[in-house]
């Protein structure tokens, strides 16, 4: 089990560490984005950080900004650049995994669909070699309901990641807003999830409540979830964090 940084995330990397370190977790997940991001110049003081509380990490890939499947190819290659360097730093920080977010589209690429579909998969294919050269684990995030967002279904993952070594990261209040059968996307790609994102919400918007107050059915998902698979909770808050700590261990005694 493990938390997010993006529960505090309008407080430095150092600080959100600091604040999260007296709670029993098995890893603290780093949203590698504002300030948080991880670079060749700061990792190593974030690593001894971590290491000096027997912390263990997860690091979520950069996404503003990038899209694996920008048909400019001059985008395409710098969100690759990006991408390659946090696998770099995350085989030196001794990660569990990498949790990346897949392409999106564009007015082009609605535009020109099969150009798209090549170059997503050429980008995915990419970071897969990378991924299995420098020995990281590299998981695909379900996205939640939004026009230009891709790969918001099961069946949609399970095409991106095709042919490949790449893993899934469940995001299970991003398929909420899409579907509330979590049991067809644990079925398909049961073998390739790795890792679970937690949050709620009503099933309309991607809110990123705590647990327990939004309108999904939990006790149906957690019976449902691998249990031997890495838990992350992505939570807005720290009150919210401390919430959801809370309600899963409830469940969970």
């Amino acid at each position: 089990m493990g938390v997010s940084t993006y529960a505090l995330f309008d407080r430095s990397l150092g600080v959100a560490i600091y604040k999260l370190r007296k709670f029993p977790l098995d890893f603290v997940e780093i949203m590698s984005e504002g300030y948080h991001v991880l670079d060749k110049y700061n990792y190593r003081f974030h690593l001894e950080y971590l290491e000096s509380y027997g912390m263990k990490n997860i690091i979520h890939a950069p996404f503003s900004d990038l899209n694996l499947a920008a048909l400019n190819e001059k985008l395409r290659r710098v969100t690759l650049e990006i991408i390659f360097e946090t696998l770099e730093i995350a085989h030196e920080m001794g990660s569990l995994l990498v949790v990346l977010h897949p392409g999106h589209y564009s007015p082009l690429s609605l535009k020109f669909s099969n150009a798209y579909e090549k170059v997503h998969k050429r980008s995915l294919e990419e970071i897969d070699k990378v991924s299995e050269r420098i020995g990281i684990k590299v998981a695909l995030e379900n996205m939640p309901k939004f026009p230009i967002l891709d790969g918001q279904t099961a069946g949609r993952i399970h095409e991106l990641i095709d042919g490949t070594n790449l893993y899934v990261a469940f995001d299970v209040g991003h398929l909420y807003t899409v579907t509330d059968d979590f049991a067809e996307f644990i079925e398909v790609l049961k073998d390739k999830i790795i890792h679970v994102h937690l949050h709620d919400n009503d099933g309309e918007n991607d809110s990123h409540l705590a647990l327990g107050e939004g309108t999904i059915p939990w006790d149906d998902v957690l019976r449902l979830l691998p249990k031997n698979v890495t838990w992350s909770l992505e939570v807005r808050s720290l009150d919210d964090f401390k919430k959801s700590f809370e309600f899963l261990k409830s469940y969970l005694k």
